[in-house]
């Protein structure tokens, strides 16, 4: 299975980059490599990436689950190398859910994302660690919910 996207130049640092959707995104480098803050720079787009990835599974999970998501938002904090390439090392995701939805589907749902879903996270070298705030509570992680993520089914 083959994906492609473009990139046109606009000038400088910038480019717009295109997809088979035709929905254009801007993209530029930061202003101390002469980037004009015209765009997304391309590792916030990366994140971007997974958190779209990972989120759509997880909806598309619990949906199956019939558990009733109220919201859904995530967030992704990367530490990158300092030195070239400055790939990202560890990526902190942050899954802020409202519902009423039992913590352990929820990690289930996080864990099937990460582990079998997810073509973003597996494309990573970066370690990726997950943290889960349901109705405004942080939920840690629980042992056990590791081991019913081995169950293929939902």
């Amino acid at each position: 299975m083959e994906m492609k996207v473009t990139a046109r130049w606009r000038g400088r640092r910038r480019f717009e980059a295109m997809g088979s959707w035709g929905q254009p995104v801007p993209m530029d480098a930061k202003a101390d490599v002469g980037g004009e803050g015209q765009g997304h720079r391309p590792m916030e787009l990366l994140l971007m990436g997974l958190v779209g990835c990972t989120g759509i599974d997880i909806a598309m999970i619990l949906e199956k689950m019939r558990l009733p998501l109220d919201r859904l938002d995530i967030e992704a904090a990367g530490t990158r190398r300092e030195e070239h390439p400055q790939a990202f090392t560890e990526i902190h995701v942050t899954y802020h859910v409202d519902g009423e939805i039992p913590p352990a589907k929820v990690w289930r749902a996080i864990h099937l994302s990460e582990q079998k879903y997810c073509s973003a996270s597996a494309s990573l070298k970066a370690r990726i660690i997950p943290h889960l705030v349901l109705n405004g509570e942080e939920v840690p992680e629980d042992d056990r919910v590791e081991e019913a993520t081995a169950d293929p089914e939902l």
